[in-house]
């Protein structure tokens, strides 16, 4: 848990949706898309996304849940109204809006016991907060739990009508935001605890296929020739991450997190939980149907009977499955390539440990716990931030030691984070922050001068390090953790004070 100013960090209708307008005006707002007004009705639904059918918790009653769109500036008010009713499953919920950084909001961040007391069976919550700088490609989630993994993530765009990249593409719409999930066919309660959890199938936009299974209706992505499409890709996952790619098309990368990058040129791009890219492309081939493929990093995972797949179609192209072949990769998506378009350079003097606050964390598992610094992190009974309030208490008498950093205000904060026995990698996300990664896992560099901005990063895998920057300028209590969902259930990060 991060605490500044101080900084705690906890490790670890439809008529506003009509007004809200991207810059292409190809396409109409489907019904399914909210506005930044609007009543997020949680409920349990019996959906089949793969084929197998099974009870789950959705926002809307459809999965992922409604697109919430918005322009810049727009101040947010999202009712979410608790319907739940199946005792499988977790009857209480919370919603974070990820990568929203809630400056002055920290109360409607949505981490449950964090900043909040979870939502109760027929009671609602009013999560209403400003967003006026932030733009780009947003998601949110449930934060009770494992919650989410039972259905209920969906995507959030804050669109620009002054973006400085907008020349780039032609096309910028619901249609064009691609999310990618891995799928579990048991509820997620039954599976808490369980470190690593098999995945039954990986979703694109909601479709998936597993194996075994039968042949389920896949995502329909359609296109234009000679038009240019901004593809908004969302990794919703619990676990798994993806390398995404299309047949016989490069993309161009312009986003990472909601921070815009320099045009990169790729054929396949790795995204961990909770990352989101924005990325150009150019419908330039011969009309006709091409896979898009989502590979998740699970065991015998494969494009067979068209799992981890979605079509690409082009207008006038037959109504059929693609035959196109997927190529070796030549151009993968390399994280130190990416560089930050806006205000490039990580705050503080350009060498390392020469921050006003550095610290190191060193994560093991042992017994089947994750522990930072060899300490475990164990949840509050009572949000920190009303303890805070309170009064009552200090930060660090609430859980146990190691669990709470406190970091004055106004500093520049350089996090090293090693992995010790653990295979990962793990996508590591800090709430209430965007951070400078001066140093990918996996790769030896330090760069201060330009490196890529975003909120999920990588952390590697056994016996990698990798290093990330930011300034303590937004007060309050936030979360540093894993966005494995399972991982984060078992075990979320903690650190030695």
């Amino acid at each position: 848990m991060i605490f500044h100013g101080a900084v705690l960090f906890l490790l670890l209708h439809l008529a506003d949706a009509a007004s809200i307008i991207s810059r292409s005006k190809s396409y109409p707002l489907s019904s399914n898309t909210l506005g930044p007004k609007s009543n997020l009705v949680i409920g349990n639904y019996d959906i089949a996304p793969d084929g197998f059918k099974r009870s789950t918790t959705l926002a809307g009653g459809i999965f992922p849940g409604p697109i919430i769109a918005a322009q810049k500036a727009y101040t947010f008010a999202i009712n979410v109204v608790n319907n739940l009713t199946d005792p499988s499953m977790f009857l209480s919920t919370s919603v974070h809006w990820h990568g929203i950084v809630q400056d002055t909001t920290n109360y409607v961040d949505g981490v449950v016991f964090v900043t909040q007391c979870p939502i109760a069976q027929n009671d609602s919550f009013l999560y209403s907060f400003e967003v006026p700088k932030q733009t780009g490609t947003f998601w949110y989630h449930s934060h009770y739990s494992t919650q989410q993994c039972d259905g209920l993530p969906g995507a959030l765009i804050i669109y620009d009508q002054e973006d400085p990249v907008s020349n780039l593409y032609d096309v910028d719409d619901e249609t064009t935001v691609i999310t990618l999930a891995d799928w579990n066919h048991p509820v997620a309660p039954a599976l808490n605890y369980v470190i690593d959890v098999d995945v039954d199938s990986a979703l694109i936009n909601g479709l998936g296929r597993y194996p075994g299974g039968p042949m389920t209706d896949l995502a329909v992505v359609n296109v234009e020739h000679g038009k240019r499409y901004r593809l908004r890709l969302v990794a919703m996952s619990c676990h798994a991450n993806f390398v995404f790619s299309i047949d016989g098309h490069n993309m161009t990368i312009i986003e990472a997190d909601a921070q815009l990058t320099e045009p990169l040129l790729v054929d396949s791009i790795q995204i961990l939980a909770g990352q989101r890219y924005s990325v150009v492309l150019e419908a330039n081939k011969p009309v006709g149907n091409y896979w898009m493929r989502s590979l998740p990093n699970i065991a015998k995972a494969s494009f067979s009977n068209g799992q981890n797949s979605a079509i690409l179609r082009y207008r006038g192209a037959p109504f059929a499955d693609p035959t196109t072949i997927q190529t070796n990769s030549t151009m993968a998506l390399v994280e130190t390539n990416l560089h930050a378009l806006m205000k490039p350079g990580a705050p503080g003097t350009p060498e390392y440990g020469k921050a006003d606050i550095n610290l190191m964390m060193l994560v093991n598992l042992t017994g089947g716990i994750y522990l930072m610094n060899g300490v475990e992190y164990k949840p509050p009974t009572v949000p920190v931030l009303l303890q805070i309030l309170s009064g009552a208490q200090q930060a660090t008498d609430l859980l146990p030691e190691g669990s709470v950093y406190v970091l004055e205000a106004d500093k520049v904060v350089e996090l090293t984070m090693l992995i010790g026995n653990e295979s990962g990698p793990h996508p590591i996300h800090l709430h209430g922050h965007n951070f400078d990664v001066v140093q990918s896992a996996g790769n030896s560099s330090f760069n201060y001068v330009n490196p890529v901005r975003r909120d999920v990063v990588s952390a590697g895998v056994q016996g990698q390090q990798m290093v990330i920057r930011w300034v303590t300028d937004n007060s309050g209590p936030w979360f540093l953790h894993c966005h494995i969902d399972w991982h984060l259930e078992e075990c979320v990060i903690s650190g030695k004070q």
